[in-house]
C-alpha cells in the first residue's frame, strides 16, 4: 500500500504578518514626522520673512525722516499698535549693543496671524565737529510673540528676533 504525503501549500505565517505590519508602521510614522516638521519649518520661515519685511519697511521709512526721534510707525496706517510699555521678557534673546529705545516703548503688529513686537532704537555714534554732521545708528528689533504670551504659537516665540541696522546722517533729511 502506498502512503500519500499531503503537501501543504506555502502560506503566510503570523510572524511574517507581524514583521510586515511593523515595517509599515515604522515607515508611516517616519513619513508623518517628516510632514509635521516640514510644516513647522515652513511656518517659521514664513514668520521670519514677514518680520524681515516689516523691519526693512520701518527702517527705510524711519531713515527717510533722517532718523527723527519723533518717528511713529503708527502714522503709517498699517496696523501698528499705539506705543506700549516694553515687557520684561522682551530683552531675552535680544543681542546687546542696541541704543536708546524710541519713546521707551514697543509697538505690536499682527500680519497673517503672526503677532510681533517691534522695538525701535537709536544711538548717535559719530559727530564731525567741523561740519556739524552727526551719524545716527537706527536699529529695528522684531521679536515674535506679544505682550500677552498665550496669543502666539510657542514655536514662533523660540525663534531668534530679527534685528536690522542702518546709519543715517542727522542733517540728511531734516531729522
Amino acid at each position: 500500500m502506498k502512503i500519500r504525503k499531503h503537501k501543504f501549500l506555502p502560506a503566510i505565517t503570523l510572524i511574517e504578518v507581524m514583521v510586515a505590519m511593523a515595517i509599515l508602521v515604522i515607515s508611516s510614522v517616519g513619513a508623518l514626522s517628516y510632514q509635521y516638521h516640514s510644516t513647522v519649518d515652513a511656518q517659521k520661515a514664513r514668520a521670519q520673512m514677514i518680520a524681515t519685511r516689516i523691519a526693512q519697511m520701518l527702517l527705510e521709512d524711519w531713515k527717510s525722516t533722517g532718523g527723527s526721534s519723533n518717528y511713529d510707525p503708527q502714522t503709517l496706517g498699517l496696523g501698528f499698535s499705539a506705543p506700549l510699555q516694553i515687557p520684561s521678557h522682551f530683552s531675552e534673546g535680544v543681542g546687546g549693543g542696541l541704543g536708546s529705545p524710541l519713546r521707551d516703548s514697543i509697538h505690536e503688529i499682527t500680519v497673517d496671524g503672526v503677532t510681533m513686537m517691534v522695538l525701535l532704537t537709536w544711538a548717535d555714534v559719530a559727530q564731525d565737529a567741523v561740519s556739524g554732521v552727526k551719524l545716527r545708528q537706527l536699529d529695528i528689533t522684531v521679536k515674535f510673540g506679544s505682550t500677552w504670551q498665550e496669543k502666539t504659537k510657542k514655536t514662533l516665540e523660540k525663534l531668534r528676533p530679527v534685528i536690522l541696522t542702518t546709519y543715517v546722517r542727522i542733517d540728511g533729511a531734516g531729522g
